[in-house]
């Protein structure tokens, strides 16, 4: 019973359920013509508007204003998040830009390039018995950051190769539908705080819902048109192999960063957990709005989602690992 509970957490859940909808486009895939019935694309847009707007609600501007004097720590982590991550994955661009690996490559590039989670960073750090006040302050500043850095790091290399569409369009999703949302959330936040904190759980799940949704349709679309046949075993490979290497490298070069710094062992657990992290909300809504092909959305969405699951499993572990650790320390002394 004991294991049964330990499998079946939320969190452990959710990825189940992200399998789940895999197997469910295959099986059954959204066509187009389902839409006369349910516009699951509109539904999905609003949805993505809706997430925003309740990140803004959620967004408690008083623990953001209190933990700003611990300056060094933001910044290890904001530069693990939005340099090192998207530095050590640019280190190979010189050796794929001409060669069939490129949109392998730009994938995990996409990935880099996104802003850390919000409520599995704090809950792993708060586990492991790290600065939470900071892991709050990082998560929501990350997710603000991360509007202008993913996009403009993609720029980059979606403008030059002809793929990302109508740049004008790309800004006018970007503030439709996430920086719109979140300024009108932080506006009316004080109005519907209590509102927020009340139904907090069921926010929680309305998000899941919303990826849920997307991963769904991009699969199904990529089932109906064959798009897996692009998508070989050794490339699925090749993407695993490339997102534990990141995780690993961007997790010890903040720790040997932190120890260099003389932080203490919770803030070390702080920037190691937050600035390790990628967002799988912000990876499926951005896939959205960054004008990214229809054909190429399942090869983008892949590393962020074997990426989310192998941080949630593995953190989760790391986390109770640390926390007994930190323990016999504090009985020791």
């Amino acid at each position: 019973m004991k294991l049964m509970t330990k499998i079946f957490t939320k969190q452990n859940t959710f990825l189940f359920l992200l399998v789940a909808m895999v197997l469910i486009a295959k099986l059954i895939p959204f066509k187009e013509s389902y839409n006369q019935f349910f516009n699951l694309s509109g539904f999905i847009d609003w949805g993505i508007a809706g997430i925003f707007l309740l990140y803004g609600l959620k967004l408690n501007l008083k623990e953001v204003v209190k933990d700003v004097s611990n300056w060094k720590l933001h910044l290890l982590i904001q530069s693990g998040t939005f340099i090192i991550f998207p530095l050590l994955v640019l280190i190979f661009y010189p050796f794929v830009k001409d060669s069939q690996y490129y949109n392998i490559w730009l994938s995990v590039f996409f990935l880099a390039s996104l802003p850390s989670t919000v409520s599995s960073s704090v809950v792993m750090v708060s586990i492991a018995k790290g600065n939470v006040t900071s892991a709050i302050f990082n998560a929501s500043i990350s997710g603000i950051i991360g509007i202008v850095m993913t996009p403009l790091l993609m720029s980059f290399f979606l403008t030059s190769n002809g793929e990302g569409g109508n740049q004008i369009e790309i800004i006018e999703q970007l503030l439709l539908k996430v920086l719109l949302p979140i300024i009108l959330g932080i506006l009316l936040n004080p109005v519907f705080k209590k509102w927020v904190t009340k139904y907090s759980s069921i926010i929680a799940e309305f998000d899941r819902l919303i990826i849920l949704l997307i991963v769904y349709e991009s699969f199904s679309s990529a089932f109906i048109e064959n798009i897996f046949a692009s998508v070989p075993s050794l490339v699925f490979v090749i993407l695993v192999l490339s997102v534990v290497f990141l995780f690993f490298s961007v997790y010890e070069i903040l720790n040997f960063l932190a120890k260099k710094m003389n932080f203490k062992p919770k803030e070390i657990i702080t920037a190691t957990f937050c600035g390790s992290k990628k967002s799988l909300v912000h990876g499926s809504l951005f896939l959205l709005v960054l004008g990214i092909p229809d054909e190429q959305k399942v090869l983008f969405l892949l590393p962020v989602m074997v990426y989310h699951s192998f941080q949630l499993f593995y953190v989760s572990w790391l986390a109770n690992k640390i926390a007994k650790r930190m323990e016999i320390t504090a009985s020791q002394i």
